[in-house]
């Protein structure tokens, strides 16, 4: 799978899954994959995305797809995601 690789404000690197790129009608789109969210999965995604975030347009969107498997996805994590502009898939 192709990464991509931004620093951050900490210096810390930072991957994500794969970036779509600004098109005439949508922002860059910043995609990351979570399998089994918890709420320690939610708090890393949080701060690579608050960490990294300046760096980027001020136009850029988050993309959390989550991998619910059997247990279902729990709606904290959900409303983690939707309390710092990122969205949930």
């Amino acid at each position: 799978m192709f990464m991509v690789k931004f620093t951050g404000r900490s210096g810390y690197d930072h991957m994500f899954d794969f970036v779509i790129p600004k098109s005439l009608e949508q922002p860059e789109r910043i995609v990351q994959s979570i399998n089994n969210p918890k709420k320690d999965s939610a708090e890393a995604l949080v701060f690579k995305w608050f960490d990294t975030k300046d760096i980027r347009s001020s136009e850029s969107r988050l993309y959390a797809l989550l991998n619910d498997g059997s247990d279902g996805v729990p709606s904290s994590a959900v409303g983690a995601f939707q309390n710092y502009d990122i969205s949930p898939v």
